[in-house]
């Protein structure tokens, strides 16, 4: 045999077991779940629902009544605007829900981070502070499940995480399956987070220097997480009070909504950036590297899709529609997934509802 030969045989095997230590690695994760959680204690604690609001939302007037409807007893909701002149004024005056005119001083923060000062600030006397975004939709049991684990003082951040109903076309169902990464990091107790469209918060946690540290913060959520963690208190996933967020996403708007919130994961910590890479490349390889050795050397490369099968089939039943869709979308986000962070790592500011707001620390 030719020395090139040789090279090649050589460079093969070491390929293929290169491979095949991927295939155990994805398809390990891809099988093995943490046990859900389960919150179903009757909290009292007091609590503020505040609702920052900027312009219109897609069934805005449905959201914020959903967000009023609640069996929680204990608790007060409260809407927040830049100005009294914002698009938003007139359904909050239609349902009913009582708002303030956002006045905190703060410099770097953004937009809505100084709308949560202004109610904290305004609004002092409460244990437990409620950040709800004005595109969820939530059921009546909501708010009483999101407090539910608050009756562990070990626990300093309750969370959740949406489901993008589809109100458009594809990439409405785009938004729906990406949303799942996001899911699967809940559903983990290492990469948690809490995210700030349904978050609820000890009064502990923005006081003093903390409080100074949230108010220069362009993220809500990273910040309140940072200082949770700061604070060796831990966050609380509970699914059972997953909102839902109607999207009627086309590929402009998923792609910078898209964007902006791998940005953000990577403001938090590079870390984001890295695993990232690392297992979406790693996910895109076994794949790419199954279908042409399937073609070319023997069809029991197909083995390796074992992992993306695994992440399809959990795509399918967590949307709980569109089959054949979701599971093929599902294949799909590893590609898209790794352009987000390729493009969010150059990132260096972003567009927030028509603000921007830089990342550079």
């Amino acid at each position: 045999m030719t020395f090139p030969g040789l090279f090649y045989n050589y460079f093969f095997d070491f390929f293929i077991a290169i491979l095949f230590l991927v295939f155990l690695g994805l398809s390990y994760i891809a099988a093995v779940r943490n046990e859900p959680e389960f919150y179903n204690e009757n909290s009292h604690v007091k609590a503020l629902v505040i609702v920052p609001c900027r312009g219109l939302d897609y069934s805005l007037e449905a959201n914020l009544k959903s967000i009023l409807n609640q069996d929680y007893e204990k608790h007060v909701v409260i809407g927040v605007v830049d100005s009294q002149d914002d698009p938003s004024v007139p359904v909050l005056n239609s349902v009913r829900m009582k708002w303030i005119v956002s006045a905190d001083s703060c410099r770097n923060c953004s937009g809505k981070v100084r709308a949560i000062s202004t109610a904290i600030t305004q609004y002092a006397d409460y244990d437990v502070y409620v950040i709800a975004d004005s595109d969820i939709i939530v059921k009546n049991d909501w708010l009483s499940r999101l407090l539910s684990p608050m009756i562990s003082k070990e626990i300093g951040i309750s969370t959740t995480f949406p489901y993008f109903e589809p109100k458009g076309g594809f990439w409405s169902k785009v938004k729906l399956v990406w949303g799942f990464v996001g899911l699967g990091m809940m559903e983990s107790k290492i990469t948690r987070f809490g995210w700030g469209g349904s978050l609820a918060f000890r009064k502990e946690l923005i006081q003093g220097e903390n409080l100074e540290f949230f108010r220069n913060f362009v993220s809500d959520d990273i910040a309140l997480t940072k200082i949770c963690k700061k604070l060796n208190l831990k966050i609380a996933f509970v699914k059972e009070a997953m909102p839902k967020v109607n999207s009627p996403d086309d590929f402009g708007t998923f792609i910078e909504w898209a964007n902006r919130q791998t940005a953000l994961s990577v403001y938090s910590t590079r870390n984001v950036l890295r695993y990232g890479l690392i297992f979406y490349g790693a996910s895109i390889l076994l794949f790419l590297s199954s279908i042409i050795l399937s073609v070319l050397v023997s069809p029991v490369f197909l083995i390796y899709l074992i992992p993306t099968l695994i992440n399809a089939g959990r795509a399918v039943k967590r949307s709980g529609k569109m089959p054949v869709s979701s599971f093929f979308i599902s294949i799909l986000i590893p590609f898209i997934y790794f352009y987000n962070l390729v493009k969010a790592s150059g990132m260096k500011s972003i567009t927030w509802r028509g603000r921007d707001y830089s990342l550079e620390t």
